[in-house]
């Protein structure tokens, strides 16, 4: 069946059409793509921030530690020597220098004042004097080292470490280690060179993931649009193939399914409108030709009576097809509403077998119910299910030959009760058996047999039976006859007796 789907709106296809054209200006990729990019640009820089800051804390404390250690080396040992008169300043000086190279750091021997005694960086005379102004030993504030100018000594900032001289239970002087602040900066910068060249590494493999997800997330989700798009122009010919097995996959068969559907709803209503505009076509032109011919004077006057029963009973045809129609689609609508009481189901069967007695005696067709016990409660609503049994035993009737047989037969199993209405009649093709239960469907064969009716009584019926959550099967072999077996939930007050 090739689908194809018209929109039957011209502003439905310029709404379908504006839709997509905003899809295209905004898409979800171009949406998480600008996302990314920012979220790259910021969390590089707020990372490369934070990594230097914690990297250069790191270096320098560490570096602090390691001056500090020296430093109270140094106190305890040369330079302690040195207020001790074991030692010369020089010799004192010679020892520090090797220090001052090791670390490459400028070392210092102060007293209290803030006379300088001892200065690696350059020789001081006996007769010199080289006062720091304004020292004070507490300057690192409760720590072992402290950043800036050392009191206006350098030009450029150094990180400093003061570790005490003692003797005879007093401070006698201080040892101070100044390590420029330059160097400290660049084993900062190059270690910050190996984490920006790691960050780049993660975006490049954040960008082969964004890869990854564009092909398994966003191109089949552009495949959905772009059926979509097809779908709302009306090409229901368009096939949508997405390979998955997730959530992706699922809305993909789920837009495929809708597609299949909408096209076949439309191909139904084709065939409801052809089928109704058949079934209304007949009788109006036979009601039409009768009227004409009466008027023209072709029909003589003395067999008006004849033909204005033919026209009536095609007005009759047209009023059960109308009704019909409007009591399927109000089963249909919504669901149907249904008032359920306990009922005899064989009681109904014998009442509705009644309605028929002159039709079978007239047609001589026998008539057989078969009941499981005299009383056989089901709890459904009544009125409908006597219609359902008033179309089968019609159908059943309608289809039997003369001297035709039919039977109607009740069974109860566990809480269900089936019935049965068996004809002898020409029985129904296998091919046309699935389709008899849709709207206006008329085999050829019943066509051919009846004229008069809608092809909306089994159509009916299954929904009454739908209705009550059962189920009606048929059985049928072409010339021996046809079954319909339907079930009925019994009444709870069965179980009880």
């Amino acid at each position: 069946m090739r689908r194809k789907i018209s929109l039957k709106h011209k502003e439905t296809k310029q709404g379908a059409r504006s839709v997509v054209h905003r899809f295209r200006r905004s898409t979800i990729f171009r949406k998480f793509l600008i996302a990314y990019v920012l979220f790259a640009v910021f969390g590089f820089i707020a990372t490369g921030t934070l990594v230097e800051s914690m990297t250069g804390n790191y270096v320098k404390r560490n570096q602090a530690a390691r001056l500090y250690a020296a430093a109270m080396q140094i106190a305890g040992t040369y330079a302690s020597n040195l207020y001790q008169t074991k030692t010369s300043v020089e010799s004192v000086r010679g020892e520090l220098l090797v220090f001052s190279k090791y670390f490459g750091a400028q070392i210092w021997i102060i007293n209290p004042s803030g006379r300088m005694v001892i200065d690696t960086a350059r020789t001081i005379d006996n007769e010199e004097e080289i006062v720091v102004k304004g020292f004070d030993a507490n300057v690192t504030k409760g720590s072992y080292y402290t950043e800036g100018d050392f009191f206006h000594s350098f030009t450029n900032p150094v990180l400093s470490v003061i570790a005490p001289i003692t003797g005879d239970y007093r401070v006698r002087a201080y040892v101070v280690i100044h390590y420029p602040l330059s160097q400290l900066n660049a084993q900062v910068a190059g270690y910050m060179n190996i984490a920006y060249i790691l960050l780049v590494l993660v975006l490049l493999l954040s960008c082969i993931i964004l890869i990854f997800y564009a092909e398994l997330v966003y191109v089949p989700i552009r495949k959905i649009t772009g059926a979509l798009e097809q779908y709302a122009a009306g090409n229901m010919d368009y096939d949508l193939s997405v390979d998955s097995d997730d959530e992706i996959g699922y809305l993909a068969a789920t837009v495929s399914y809708m597609a299949g559907e909408i096209a076949r709803n439309e191909e139904d209503q084709k065939k409801f409108i052809a089928n109704v505009s058949h079934d209304f076509r007949s009788p109006l032109t036979s009601i039409r030709g009768y009227v004409e011919a009466m008027r023209d004077g072709t029909i003589p006057a003395e067999k008006y009576p004849h033909y204005l029963e033919v026209v009536l009973n095609e007005t009759d045809r047209l009023t059960k097809l109308t009704n019909g129609l409007l009591s399927l689609n109000n089963l249909s609508d919504h669901g149907m509403r249904l008032v359920k009481t306990d009922c005899d189901i064989n009681e109904m069967i014998r009442q509705t077998a009644n309605s028929f007695e002159g039709t079978c005696r007239s047609r001589e067709i026998s008539l057989e119910l078969v009941m499981t016990d005299q009383v056989m409660l089901v709890e459904v609503d009544q009125e409908k299910i006597l219609q359902v049994l008033y179309n089968l035993l019609d159908n059943a009737i309608k289809f039997s030959p003369e001297n035709g047989k039919i039977r109607i037969e009740t069974t109860e199993k566990r809480s269900k009760i089936f019935v049965s209405v068996k004809d002898s009649g020409i029985g129904i093709p296998k091919e046309d058996q699935k389709l008899i239960f849709e709207r206006f469907y008329k085999s050829d064969h019943s066509r051919g047999k009846d004229k008069k009716g809608t092809g909306l009584g089994l159509a009916i019926v299954k929904e009454i039976i739908k209705a009550h959550g059962e189920n009606i099967n048929v059985i049928s072999t072409v010339g021996v006859g046809t079954e319909f077996i339907f079930s009925l939930p019994k009444a709870k007050i069965m179980d009880e007796v």
